[in-house]
């Protein structure tokens, strides 16, 4: 008999950080107080809820996912009283009405007198608690039980610029969140393994985690519950995603036992992608054609993209058949790279919502080397840079824009448009974000005012309308790995980190340094400009690793 599974996550209880609204409630402080789950069967000093309108609204300090204990005191008439519970990612969702698609965030619970109960599980900063009958409760505590992993940070990185120090660390906190039973889209709603939106999210796991078991569990787990001829998620370019992973990981790592398990289904996926390559290069896609939401009202830049991620993947998955030996089907996949890098589109006309042209498929374009990335660079990614952009695919656009040469561009782009969902209160990336959003916008740590914006009720659209929006969606982290990948410049080489390449990028940056996980130990870098503006480096790798700067 198999043993039964132990959660690898921890349980940690945060008290409230505020007390942002109250209504018939008295001595609320006791909340940030007391911190503690026991139940009491005497009077103790408490918060007291008094009759049908009585509220109060806590602030947790930060996106957690998990759920809220609730400690009552000794209720008149030893009765149970029914009450309402609210979580929110904004102090507006949970002042609201709050949406349950994945995860219930709005019900009604029973306060029994002398009881700790916890409710819920869900991605959260906010409860509010209301009272809905007539009578009195003390409420003796309220805290928050977080069920999160804690992996051990081994990938670091600090510049010069603190506010992007600050955005590498809140991308890092969103996908840690995300690493849930398997690695999740987000933890109030998509907490699904959704198998593109995890090539942001693995990139980030891989720079400041390392080798975690759960990203093999997660492509394996997606893998197993697809039978080919099937896509992944019902998506073709999520299939695609998988190989371009499967790469990733067998380059990190090395592990050859793990890559030849993948044989069988790469034998099955590989041909079947390439089987949707028809005459002059024309590809015919069965089911839904996807890129990300902002993308996909151009069909145009979605053909186009699709063309640059189906030989992107074939190049990869022919980098794995090379290593499994199966150099026949490797020819073939590159066969099919050569055919379809003939064939390249043009750089795409923008669509209505994208008047400077696509900026999705011109960066997916550049990294598929089907476009130069000056030229693409110069026609669409720098024209209104931080207008159509995507928190998912703005992960791409950034390496384009760094493979051009514009490291400016790219950092004043992280800056900008990450930056300021963190001016708005956010403590982790959201599912997406215009940043037109911002104008006359309030905080969403902030009671909704309705002299202002609320971004989170009032924004939004295709499937992240108002407060389904999700605030916490690992695919927005990409600006972590990017800034390991290219200003540390740290690049694998070689399977296993055996070898790798040192060429840092710190556009105006002074200085950057950081460490970058490998399975023999972490690489410490640090990069530096001297008076005359040349970059010196400073390089501490682990015994086996050949390093090339």
């Amino acid at each position: 008999m198999n043993a039964s599974p132990i959660d690898p996550r921890t349980r940690r209880f945060l008290a409230p950080t505020r007390v942002l609204w109250t209504q018939n409630a008295e001595n609320t402080s006791v909340l940030l107080e007391n911190n503690w789950g026991q139940a009491l069967a005497q009077p103790a000093p408490s918060c007291q809820l008094r009759g049908p309108n009585a509220g109060v609204l806590l602030d947790f300090g930060r996106e957690l996912h998990g759920g809220v204990q609730l400690v009552a005191g000794p209720i008149e008439g030893n009765a149970s009283v029914r009450a309402r519970l609210r979580l929110g990612e904004s102090a507006s969702e949970a002042m609201g009405d709050p949406n349950n698609n994945h995860a219930n965030h709005d019900f009604e619970i029973l306060l029994a007198p002398m009881s700790s109960q916890e409710f819920g599980q869900s991605g959260f900063r906010f409860a509010r608690l209301d009272l809905l009958e007539d009578a009195s409760v003390p409420l003796v505590a309220a805290r928050a039980v977080a069920l999160e992993q804690e992996p051990v940070e081994i990938g670091s990185f600090s510049c010069s610029d603190e506010r992007l120090n600050q955005i590498w660390r809140v991308g890092r906190e969103t996908v840690r969140l995300c690493l849930q039973d398997f690695i999740w889209d987000g933890i109030k709603r998509d907490r699904i393994v959704w198998m593109g939106d995890l090539h942001p999210e693995i990139a980030v796991v891989l720079r400041c985690y390392g080798a975690l078991e759960i990203v093999p569990q997660s492509l394996d787990w997606v893998r197993d519950h697809t039978p080919l001829p099937q896509w992944m998620n019902g998506i073709g370019s999520y299939s695609m995603w998988w190989v371009i992973l499967q790469r990733d990981w067998w380059l990190q790592t090395g592990d050859r036992v793990y890559l030849e398990e993948q044989r069988p289904y790469l034998r099955g996926l590989l041909p079947l992608l390439r089987a949707q390559i028809g005459e002059e290069s024309v590809i015919s896609w069965r089911g839904w054609t996807f890129l990300d939401w902002p993308s996909s009202s151009n069909q145009d830049a979605v053909a186009a993209g699709l063309h640059a991620l189906l030989s992107w993947t074939l190049e990869c998955g022919a980098q794995l058949c090379e290593a499994l030996g199966e150099d026949e089907l490797a020819q073939q996949c590159r066969q099919s790279v050569a055919v379809l890098r003939r064939n390249a589109p043009a750089l795409p006309p923008g669509g209505e919502a994208n008047r400077a042209g696509s900026k999705q498929a011109a960066a997916l374009l550049v990294l598929a080397q089907m476009a130069d990335a000056q030229t693409a660079n110069a026609q669409v990614l720098s024209q209104s840079p931080l207008e159509s952009l995507s928190t998912f695919y703005g992960f791409y656009t950034l390496q384009a824009r760094a493979l051009a040469g514009d490291m400016n561009g790219a950092l004043d782009v992280i800056r900008a448009y990450w930056g300021a969902m963190l001016d708005l209160g956010a403590t982790t990336f959201w599912e997406h974000f215009e940043l037109s959003w911002a104008d006359g916008a309030g905080r969403i740590d902030e009671l909704p005012d309705e002299g202002k914006r609320d971004v989170h009720r009032d924004c939004g659209e295709y499937c992240y309308v108002g407060l389904r929006h999700s605030l916490c969606h690992g695919w927005a982290a990409g600006p972590t790995a990017f800034l390991s990948d290219h200003v540390l410049g740290v690049q694998f080489l070689e399977a296993g980190g055996k070898r790798v390449k040192i060429a840092p990028d710190l556009g105006d940056l002074e200085w950057a340094e950081g460490d970058f996980p490998t399975p023999l130990g972490p690489i410490h870098v640090r990069h530096e400009k001297n008076e005359r503006g040349e970059v010196v480096s400073h390089i501490e790798a682990p015994a086996g690793i050949q390093v090339e700067h």
